[in-house]
Order: structure tokens, then C-alpha cells, then sequence
């Protein structure tokens, strides 16, 4: 039987493994990080600074874990005009991850005022598609920290599944490159372990695809974007913001979103009021940027262009308005550093993959973040499954 091995075990890799699983493959998952409680994954935070603060987790179920759980398509119309129609895929996984909007027992008063105050302005507001099952989930502002009563989906299902189906998983084990011989892939290695299989696919993420990928001769890591992000806030006595669901709405304008988003760095910044967290609100401001970064072996560029600039200050100053018209003292109002949460591009369709998600090298494929060609500027996962759900069946047909 045809072996196969998953590198990473996040939204790309669980995905993969779960079809492949499901159809009875030989399959092994191996991840960086621990096998970890979901309600400890706050504690696997790997950030790091770039130019931008990037933010990224290594565990069993990698960033999925510290999610706000947000459900957006993106990129779908962009990769449908090369070749690859991902409107079936979409539909039998937002089924499965029960991808809704919340009801309205879910909104707090600070969404609910941001949405009212915007509307009022002139801006499009909707709720945010979240895989967030309601029935369970109890709003305590703790969906990126990881969600203390497992509401919300994550890879970590799909992972639970593959092993049901019989995958195996290996956990604190770091890949570093591909092993070839003659020309042909044979698996790949750790620090001081040989697996070996017929065929491999990469998710390690944006940042550790390419530096595999690039270790085994194949050049990757160019056109870094982030979908960099600020948020902006300020005061509003007693609003209790901090214990809402996060990012629970939706505010599109033409090249910009921005949404509810309470940050631990505007505490931080708003204590010489002499205010506690429950007394601040805020909108983040996300775009899409452009593919300005490198990463390389041991370190990553990434700048923020005069465009970026400019869009970061445009939904600055939208969600400004907004939140001084919700009733947010405007002396108070100030920002996060730039940060970026979606790291991809790195190994992109059309520049290092086929439309097949396979490298050069044969049986060599990605299935993350690092494959999409330009930057979504919104939350990437269901994209992601998508795609990975995509090559999983592709994989199972032809091996």
C-alpha cells in the first residue's frame, strides 16, 4: 500500500489526512508542536516580529486552535479563473463545519452598537459566518486564546477523525527537508529521523513550507503577505466588550474590512486612564497587502508598502468615525502596532505549484496558506479546507 505523510496538522494538512484516511490510505500526520488541550493553545503562540508582528501557533491542530472561527470565502472567484472550481467544495464543507451566523442572543452590546453606529454612517454591515455552534458556545471573549468549551470547529476534529480511520499521528517533530534520492522523493526527515513514504504533502504554514521546500533544492518563500491588521479603540465606560464574541460582524469597504475586535495591547496603551478592560471597545482593520515579504532560512523580511500604508489609514480613520459616534471619547483613541495572522503566498499556484498543488518534484505537494496567489485580506481557513479537500480527493483517485 502507498504511504503517504502530512506535514502539519492544521486547517491544509488535517484535511488532506482525513480524506485520505477516509479512503483507507496509509497515513501518517506529523506536527511540530504537543498534542495540547484546546483550551491551552493561547499558551503555543509563536510569534514573531518581521517588520510586522506575525502571529502564529505550533500545535496538534496548529492556528486553527486560536481562530475567532470565522467562515469567509475568499480568493474563490480569483482561483476559479485559473482552473480550479471550488464552489462544490465550499458547499459540503460549510455543512460539515456548520458554518451560520450567530443569533442575536450571541451579539453584545458593543458589536450591536458598532453595527448600528456604522449603518448609520453609510457603511455595509452583516454578521460574520462563523463554524461556531451556539448551542454551546457561551460568549467570553476567549475564542482566540482557544475556545474553553471546544464550540467552535477546528482542524483538531478533522484530525480526530483521520485517527479514527486509522492515520497515525506523531506529534513534537519538526520536519526539515524532503528526502530524494535519484531524483525521486522518498519521504522526509527531522533532526534525527527518517520517514519514509511515496507521497508528501506540506502545510506546514507560510513561513515552514518554504523553508522545507527550500531545503530540498526547491525555490520557494518569495512574495510573503500577512493580511496585515491594526485595531483601533478607545474608552466606553462599562461596556464589557472584552467578554464578546469576537469579531462577530462584518464591516466591507471597496479594498478594506474591518470588525469587532477587542485587543489586550489597547488595555495596555488606555491604563494611564485608569480604565479596566471592560471599559474598551474596538474595530479591526484588515487588508489585503501586498506580497512584499521573503522568508528565508533563519529569518523573514516583511515591510508594509506606501499602499498598505495608505489602506491601513483609510480603515483607521472609517473605524475612528465609528466608534466616536458610538460614543467612544476620542482623546482615547489609539491603535495596535501593524500585525499580521495569515502568512501565505510563499509557495504560490502558478510560480512553485501546478494547479494540482504538486511541486517540481513528483508526489510533492502543499496544501496551506502558502499556496494562494495573492493575499485574501479576510480569514483564510475555509479556503484552505477547500483546497486541501480538493487535493485529498485528487490524491485518493490517482494513488
Amino acid at each position: 500500500m502507498k504511504k503517504f505523510i502530512i506535514v502539519g496538522s492544521g486547517a491544509g494538512g488535517a484535511t488532506v489526512a482525513r480524506e485520505l484516511a477516509k479512503k483507507g490510505k496509509n497515513v501518517t500526520l506529523i506536527e511540530k508542536g504537543p498534542y495540547t488541550k484546546i483550551k491551552d493553545a493561547f499558551k503555543h503562540y509563536e510569534n514573531a516580529e518581521v517588520g510586522v508582528e506575525l502571529l502564529k501557533t505550533s500545535c496538534v491542530g496548529g492556528t486553527t486552535l486560536v481562530t475567532a472561527g470565522n467562515a469567509v470565502r475568499t480568493c474563490q472567484e480569483q482561483l476559479k479563473n485559473i482552473g480550479i472550481d471550488l464552489e462544490d467544495h465550499f458547499k459540503e464543507i460549510e455543512i460539515e463545519m456548520g458554518v451560520s451566523t450567530l443569533p442575536d442572543s450571541h451579539f453584545g452590546p458593543g458589536t450591536k452598537l458598532i453595527m448600528d453606529k456604522a449603518e448609520s454612517l453609510g457603511f455595509k454591515t452583516q454578521k460574520m459566518p462563523k463554524f461556531i455552534n451556539h448551542e454551546t458556545c457561551k460568549p467570553c471573549g476567549k475564542c482566540t486564546f482557544g475556545c474553553p468549551r471546544d464550540s467552535k470547529w477546528t482542524s483538531r476534529k478533522y484530525v480526530d477523525e483521520a485517527v479514527d480511520f486509522g492515520a497515525k499521528v506523531i506529534d513534537n517533530t519538526a520536519i526539515t527537508e524532503i528526502i530524494i534520492k535519484n531524483g525521486e522523493l522518498r519521504g522526509v526527515k527531522s533532526k534525527d529521523k527518517e520517514f519514509l513514504a511515496d507521497c508528501v504533502v506540506l502545510s506546514a504554514g507560510g513561513i515552514g513550507t518554504p523553508r522545507i521546500l527550500n531545503r530540498s533544492g526547491i525555490d520557494a518563500g518569495n512574495n510573503l503577505f500577512v493580511d496585515t491588521f491594526v485595531t483601533v479603540g478607545g474608552i466606553l465606560g462599562k461596556i464589557d466588550f472584552n467578554t464578546e464574541v469576537t469579531m462577530n460582524a462584518l464591516i466591507t469597504l471597496d479594498d478594506v474590512i474591518l470588525s469587532p475586535h477587542y485587543s489586550g495591547i489597547l488595555n495596555n496603551k488606555l491604563m494611564k486612564f485608569n480604565v479596566s478592560k471592560g471599559d474598551i471597545i474596538g474595530l479591526m482593520i484588515k487588508i489585503a497587502d501586498e506580497p512584499s515579504g521573503t522568508v528565508l532560512e533563519n529569518s523573514v523580511k516583511k515591510y508594509s508598502t506606501s499602499n498598505d500604508v495608505s489602506l491601513l489609514a483609510k480603515g483607521s480613520a472609517v473605524a475612528g468615525a465609528i466608534l466616536t459616534e458610538a460614543g467612544v471619547d476620542p482623546t482615547t483613541l489609539t491603535s495596535t502596532p501593524a500585525r499580521g495572522a495569515h502568512p501565505g503566498g510563499t509557495a504560490a499556484i502558478g510560480q512553485v505549484i501546478d494547479k494540482n498543488l504538486e511541486t517540481e518534484l513528483s508526489n510533492l505537494f502543499v496544501a496551506d496558506a502558502s499556496v494562494f496567489p495573492k493575499a485574501p485580506g479576510a480569514p483564510p481557513v475555509l479556503t484552505i479546507v477547500a483546497l486541501a479537500r480538493r487535493l485529498g480527493k485528487y490524491l485518493g483517485n490517482e494513488f
